[in-house]
């Protein structure tokens, strides 16, 4: 994970070396700090590591153990059967597009009467509202099938019972606390059974286990008849994508998802897919998490924050490469628009941060409001801010008197529930632990701001809300071969619950001045030894430290190995995370 320097100084947690490490090295004749990282992950036993190391599609969970599918086969295979118009309904995130685009492919291939519903993120908001399903219901549907979305839709559910449509949601998000669930007549969700073996599943995944299920009740007792098998393939690269993207836990199913689909979206001649690649300037046979998180879901996402996301589907779902190409310059421009905006809006941000006083060290949190920013991009440059300063934040646009909110957290404080403590003063709220949407009345900002920090304040643990670096391990720069860092990479998809690894370096020095490269210069190329070795560094965002650098002769460097080819061979490059100085 490359990240610029927070203000705040980081805490180097360096996890405890564990004799079991020697034991896998042993028993597989695997690197020591590859088996170190093995046993920091949980995985404890020859047959885990092996299992963890070559993930399996047959290791997946049978998709009708998931609750709810039974009663949502059976209810779309009546639709499919009887010629019902069935409508998609999902949010406009990557996990909600590629959730979309797996079913609408699906429906497309049964030959079913199927169209799409995405909102529009400015005009109606996330999740399934009234004024969406009443044009849904004149447009003749009989089927509403929610992806990403739809379990806390209590009024609308009612509303789409009331017109006559047949409401099926599948979702991924935290179902009510009290238990309630909307009308419907089948809820695909894996926290409705708490022995479900994957509670943290993505809309995506969920989507496609619904697909999965489908599939096995049309072919029966039969093998998979071959066009369906190349459609659950191509399916796994969307699950992947969406289960990447939205940063759910990667371990145990969703590793075997993320895997399979990284290796199948290097092959893929999906034209959207090959088109979507090409426009992010990423190498096909070279795609990992950090490309789908930092790539290719800015792109999708594009649509969706400065435009529509039906854009995004119509690339993903499209058989016809001139128009892929079309639909993936343009996202392109649009992401380009986005990015600009966001710097602009970061840049503000920050200004109004100093004039009210929030980056003073014992404000607990941020809460800023303008009439000048856009609401696709406020989530983005609240996770900057918390990048920044490590404070909970919460950034909102105002429009005729109304304000939508993006929050980002920091790990251990539960925004969500922060959100919930100060519901009074809004109109609307959801999300999780990590991030939360809202909305509120402008004129309720000021004092919903001061419950938000008050809430903070109260349940603030110093010694927990600190910005803490995991380091897996302490190695000398010549335990890092190119073999073994070839090793390291096969622990991925990288994401949360997998982190990618990270090592220290102690006592290191320069071994060459460092220099500033970038387009503003503001990274830091250096070259390091330690006696044992000579690698090549990256530091993003340290360009602030050179002179530092220069008048310390020795220091610590926390960093993530990577394989290097730009100078030609193969050759073992460090992206720094932190450096520390004795």
């Amino acid at each position: 994970m490359r990240l610029s320097a927070r203000m705040q100084k980081r805490q180097w947690h360096i996890l405890p070396a564990d004799p079991i490490a020697g034991q896998l090295v042993e028993e597989l004749k695997i690197p020591p700090i590859l088996a170190q990282v093995l046993v920091n992950r949980q995985i404890k036993t020859p047959d885990q590591a092996k299992s963890f190391l070559n993930p399996k599609l047959n290791d997946l969970i049978e998709p009708d153990q998931m609750p709810g599918m039974s009663a949502a086969v059976g209810r779309i295979e009546k639709a499919v059967k009887d010629k019902q118009k069935i409508t998609i309904y999902g949010d406009y995130d990557v996990d909600g597009i590629t959730a979309v685009s797996i079913l609408l492919g699906l429906f497309r291939l049964l030959g079913a009467e199927v169209d799409y519903y995405i909102p529009h993120r400015v005009d109606e908001g996330y999740g399934l509202n009234i004024e969406a399903i009443d044009q849904i219901a004149r447009a003749g549907t009989k089927l509403l099938i929610t992806v990403d979305c739809g379990i806390s839709a209590f009024d609308s559910a009612i509303v789409a019972q009331e017109k006559g449509i047949d409401l099926v949601i599948t979702d991924h998000h935290r179902p009510s606390p009290d238990g309630k669930l909307p009308y419907a007549v089948a809820i695909v969700h894996p926290n409705l059974d708490k022995n479900y073996p994957a509670q943290f599943s993505s809309g995506a995944t969920v989507a496609f286990k619904l697909a999965w299920a489908v599939v096995n009740r049309i072919k029966g007792a039969s093998p998979t008849p071959p066009h369906l098998k190349e459609y659950l393939i191509n399916a796994t690269v969307f699950a992947a994508m969406g289960t990447i993207a939205d940063v759910v836990d990667l371990r145990d199913e969703n590793r075997i998802i993320g895997s399979f689909g990284l290796r199948a979206i290097s092959e893929s001649s999906l034209p959207g897919i090959e088109a979507l690649i090409n426009v992010a300037g990423v190498k096909s046979k070279t795609i990992d998490s950090f490309h789908i998180g930092f790539c290719l879901a800015p792109v999708l996402n594009a649509a969706g924050r400065m435009g529509h996301a039906r854009l995004a589907v119509e690339l993903l779902t499209s058989d016809n490469s001139l128009k892929a190409i079309r639909i993936a310059e343009y996202l392109k421009e649009q992401n380009k628009q986005r990015q600009q905006l966001e710097k602009k809006i970061f840049k503000h941000a920050c200004s109004m941060m100093t004039d009210r006083g929030f980056d003073h060290p014992d404000r607990k949190t941020i809460v800023l409001a303008s009439d000048q920013w856009h609401t696709g991009v406020i989530g983005i440059v609240a996770s900057r801010l918390v990048d920044k300063f490590y404070k909970p934040t919460i950034l909102l646009n105002i429009a005729n008197g109304k304000s939508q909110g993006s929050g980002r957290s920091i790990e251990g404080f539960d925004v969500l529930a922060a959100v919930t403590a100060c519901r009074k003063h809004l109109n609307s709220f959801g999300g999780h632990a990590m991030a939360a949407g809202l909305t509120i009345d402008a004129d309720k900002i000021d004092a919903f701001c001061e419950d938000f920090e008050n809430y903070a304040a109260a349940n603030w643990n110093e010694e927990e809300f600190v910005s803490r670096l995991e380091i897996d391990a302490v190695c000398s720069l010549a335990d890092l071969s190119v073999p073994t860092v070839r090793l390291l990479s096969t622990l991925g998809p990288f994401g949360s619950g997998n982190p990618s690894p990270v090592f220290v370096a102690k006592g290191v020095r320069l071994n060459a001045s460092p220099r500033r490269v970038g387009v503003s210069g503001t990274h830091l190329q250096l070259a390091v030894t330690d006696k044992t070795a000579s690698v090549r560094c990256i530091g993003f965002g340290m360009a602030h430290l050179e002179k530092k650098l220069l008048e310390n002769e020795f220091f610590n460097i926390a960093f993530e190995p990577q394989i290097d080819t730009f100078y030609g061979g193969p050759a073992v490059q460090l992206v720094l995370n932190d450096i520390q100085f004795e």
